[in-house]
């Protein structure tokens, strides 16, 4: 495979970030329209409680520019040392979905039970990647 193909689980993470950015814009507008914020709150933050679904919503949007550094981090490692196979490409692809699947439950029904391990397996994939990736440079010498 071509350390092109790394771009597109790249891609995804950044629409999936897109994507939860376009949620807590939405969810800030909609608690200033129905009132339990004000746009005093989201000036500084202070006089008041942010409303949960946006809080949730900006929880899961700083949570995607924590762990998946380490994800972008590895994609383009793999692809400077020339490290595209198959196998990374799919640990990459899987890394991507297990990160949608913990969007999907965190910013939904937001059950521990299932938000946890979706990110637990995240983590998984994450550590294989950097694994096989260690694990190349190292058996070239």
């Amino acid at each position: 495979m071509s350390g092109s193909s790394l771009i597109f689980p790249m891609f995804a993470m950044v629409l999936l970030t897109a994507t939860v950015l376009t949620i807590l814009f939405r969810s800030r507008v909609q608690a200033v329209r129905e009132n339990p914020a004000t746009l005093q709150f989201f000036r500084l933050y202070q006089d008041g409680r942010e409303p949960e679904l946006s809080a949730k919503a900006a929880r899961h949007f700083s949570n995607l520019f924590e762990a998946p550094t380490l994800f972008y981090a590895g994609c383009l490692a793999a692809m400077v040392t020339g490290q595209t196979g198959t196998a990374i490409v799919a640990l990459a692809w899987g890394y991507v979905a297990a990160r949608i699947a913990h969007a999907f439950i965190h910013l939904g029904g937001n059950r521990l039970r299932w938000r946890i391990r979706a990110y637990f397996l995240s983590w998984l994939l994450l550590i294989a990647l950097w694994s096989m990736l260690a694990l190349g440079v190292a058996t070239r010498g």
